[in-house]
Parts: C-alpha cells; structure tokens; sequence
C-alpha cells in the first residue's frame, strides 16, 4: 500500500509519477524499498489518469455500502433456512433409529 501512497502523493503535489520519485518518497517515510515493485507501479500507473481512477475509485464504495444491507438480509435469511433444513434431517434420522430398536 505505501506504494500506492507514495505515487498518489507525487501525484497530488504535482510530480511526476517516475522511479527515482517514488523511490525518493518511500525512502524519506522510512520504507525498504523493492526496486522490482516500484517498476512494477510505475509501468501498472504508465498511461493512466490517476484522477479519473481516484474519482472511480470514491464512487464504487457509496454502491458496494448501500447493496450491504440488502446483501446482509439475504445471507441470514439463507442461514435461517439451513438452520430449518439441518432439524429436519435430524428428526428423520432419529426415527429411522427407533424403528432398529423396535
């Protein structure tokens, strides 16, 4: 993730995304740097409108919050009915029991 932080930082005060920069971020927070991550986010970023991305990226959690509840309902209401289904089979199975025993 410090990474992808230290690129959105270079970003937002108007740097330019490169391998040096990036570099030079991670290391003044204190970061070990991996020279293959950093070419690894810097080629992943080549090409791309970060603000476009962030901008996607704050609306996609307000739709993923607001099916949560719905999502929520339909999960218990699923657990609900094998907690009914899981009795049934039991009581079945115990009457089948009695009959070997007479």
């Amino acid at each position: 993730m410090e990474y992808i932080y230290a690129a959105l930082t270079i970003h937002k005060a108007g740097g330019t995304v490169d391998e040096a920069t990036v570099k030079k971020v991670l290391e003044a927070a204190g970061v070990t740097v991996d020279d293959s991550r950093v070419k690894a986010l810097v080629a992943a970023l080549s090409g791309v409108d970060i603000d476009d991305a962030v901008s996607k990226a704050v609306a996609a959690p307000a739709v993923a919050a607001a099916a949560a509840p719905a999502a929520e309902a339909a999960s218990s209401a699923q657990k609900e009915e094998e907690k009914q289904d899981d009795g049934k089979d039991e009581e079945a199975a115990a009457a089948g029991m009695g009959a070997l025993f007479g």
